[in-house]
């Protein structure tokens, strides 16, 4: 009996990895926050409360 590697399944395979790869990779983006003035923002808190 020889071992053969179904290549469906090998398909399928990688393709749900490459789904959870990429599902994974989108739960730990972070934005890149630049360019923000933080005393404009308090200001703003203030003006509102």
């Amino acid at each position: 009996m020889s071992v053969t590697r179904l290549k469906r399944k090998n398909r399928k395979d990688k393709a749900k990895s490459a789904r959870r790869r990429t599902a994974l990779k989108t739960q730990n983006f972070k934005p890149v926050a630049k360019a923000v003035d933080i005393e404009k923002i308090k200001e703003s808190f203030k003006k509102s409360a």
